[in-house]
C-alpha cells in the first residue's frame, strides 16, 4: 500500500495501514500498523525489536535520503513508508555521490549502496582511498565502514577498451583479454589464422589462442591475421594411415567428415580440427588417441589435445597437468578413466564409444 493509499483507507474508517520495513539488507517486507502516525519506537516495535536493544530507525525517502526517526518522534507516512530498522545506537557515515547518509551498522554491501545511491546497474561503484587505489566495489562485496571519518562511494561509467582484430574494432569491458576471445568477438576462428599482435615500437608478436593480452599496454595497434593454409592450388596431401583401424571405426569417422590418420610411432589415431565444447579458449583441437596393436582385446584409455585446452574462465582442469610428445608437439594429457560400471568389451566398444567418453569429459569441464 503506498502512502496515498493509507491515507484514502484512513479517510474510509479503516484502522490500520500498511509500511514496509527492511534491516539493513533492504529486503522489504510490508507490516500493518495501527496508526497513522507511528513513532519511531512503534515501527520498531512492529519490526520485532524492544528498546533494550536501542533499535536505529530511519525513513527511506524518495529521493534516497535517510531521516532519523526518534523513540518519540512520529513519521510522517506522506512523505514515504519505508522505513529501515537496525540494532545499533550509532551511526556510520558515508557518502554516496557526494550525498551524506548515516548508516546504522559498520558494515554495507555493494548491493546497499547501489539501492541506496539509485546508481544504474551498469554503473561501476568505487571506495575512494586516499594513499592507494580506489576499490572497485562489486554487488556481493561488504566494506567494512571505519569508525572515524567518512567513507565516499562514488559510481563511475565502466571503463572499456578497444582493440582492432584485422580492420573490426572490439570493445571489452576488462583490461585483458585472450586472443581466442578477441577472435571471437571479431568472428574469427582463431584456430584458422596465424595471429600477429603489432604493438608500436615493439617487435612484432605471434599469439597462441590461450595468450592473454594486455590493454592497457601503451602503442597497441592491433591483431593481424594470416591464413594458415594457404597453398598454390595443389590437393591436399593424402592422410597418413600407417595401421588399419576396424572397419567399424574407420567408416565412422568418415562419415563424420573427420580428417584423420594412423601413425604406427606410438601407435596413434590423429582426428584434425575435432570440435570442443564452448567455453575453452580454443574451438578446435589435433586430438590423439593411443590404439595399441592388441586393440580391440586391450581397451583404448585416455585421450591427448592439441593445444592445450585452457577454459575461459579460468581454472585448473583435473588431472591434465602431464603432457606427451606426439610428432613434435606438445599434448595435453587428460587422465580419464572407465569406471567399474562401464569396464571395457572388447565385442562391443571400440573407438567410437571412446570418442563418446572424449566428448562428455571435455564437456563437462565447462558444464555443458
Amino acid at each position: 500500500m503506498t502512502s496515498n493509499e493509507n491515507t484514502v483507507a484512513l479517510g474510509r474508517g479503516n484502522r490500520t495501514v500498511t509500511v514496509e520495513i527492511a534491516r539493513t539488507d533492504l529486503a522489504f517486507h510490508p507490516v500493518e500498523i495501527d496508526t497513522a502516525t507511528p513513532t519511531g519506537g512503534k515501527i520498531a516495535k512492529v519490526a520485532g525489536f524492544n528498546s533494550d536493544q536501542h533499535p536505529h530507525v530511519m525513513q527511506w525517502l524518495p529521493d534516497g535520503d535517510l531521516e532519523d526517526i526518534r523513540v518519540q518522534e512520529e513519521a510522517d507516512l506522506s512523505k514515504s513508508i519505508k522505513f529501515i530498522v537496525a540494532e545499533n545506537s550509532s551511526s556510520h557515515r558515508i557518502t554516496i555521490n557526494d550525498e551524506t547518509l548515516d548508516w546504522p551498522a559498520d558494515v554495507i554491501s555493494g548491493a546497499v549502496v547501489r539501492k541506496l545511491g539509485k546508481i544504474d546497474p551498469a554503473d561501476d561503484i568505487y571506495l575512494e582511498r586516499d594513499d592507494e587505489p580506489d576499490l572497485l566495489v562489486r554487488d556481493q562485496d561488504l566494506i567494512k565502514i571505519k569508525a572515524e571519518g567518512v567513507e565516499e562511494f562514488k559510481s563511475r561509467k565502466p571503463d572499456v577498451w578497444k582493440l582492432n582484430v584485422q580492420g573490426k574494432v572490439i570493445v571489452s569491458k576488462s583490461s585483458t583479454i585472450s586472443a581466442a576471445d578477441a577472435m571471437a568477438e571479431a568472428n574469427f576462428d582463431p584456430n584458422a589464422w596465424i595471429m600477429i599482435l603489432k604493438v608500436q615500437g615493439q617487435p612484432k608478436r605471434q599469439l597462441q589462442p590461450s595468450d592473454v593480452i594486455d590493454l592497457t599496454t601503451p602503442g597497441i595497434e592491433k591483431i593481424r591475421l594470416t591464413a594458415k593454409d594457404v597453398n598454390n592450388g595443389e590437393a591436399p596431401p593424402a592422410p597418413r594411415r600407417d595401421f588399419a583401424l576396424q572397419s567399424v571405426d574407420e567408416q565412422y569417422l568418415d562419415a563424420l567428415g573427420f580428417r584423420w590418420e594412423t601413425d604406427a610411432t606410438g601407435r596413434w589415431l590423429i582426428i584434425h580440427d575435432y570440435p570442443v565444447s564452448p567455453g575453452y579458449t580454443v574451438t578446435k583441437v589435433t586430438l590423439a588417441i593411443q590404439v595399441l596393436p592388441t586393440y580391440p582385446q586391450t581397451q583404448i584409455d585416455m585421450f591427448y589435445v592439441y593445444p592445450a585446452l585452457v577454459r575461459r574462465t579460468g581454472g585448473a582442469i583435473p588431472a591434465t597437468q602431464t603432457t606427451a610428445t606426439i610428432r613434435g608437439l606438445s599434448f595435453q594429457r587428460w587422465s580419464r578413466h572407465r569406471g567399474a560400471g562401464s569396464k571395457w568389451n572388447p565385442k562391443t566398444d571400440n573407438v567410437i564409444t571412446h570418442l563418446a567418453i572424449v566428448e562428455s569429459a571435455i564437456a563437462k569441464e565447462v558444464g555443458q
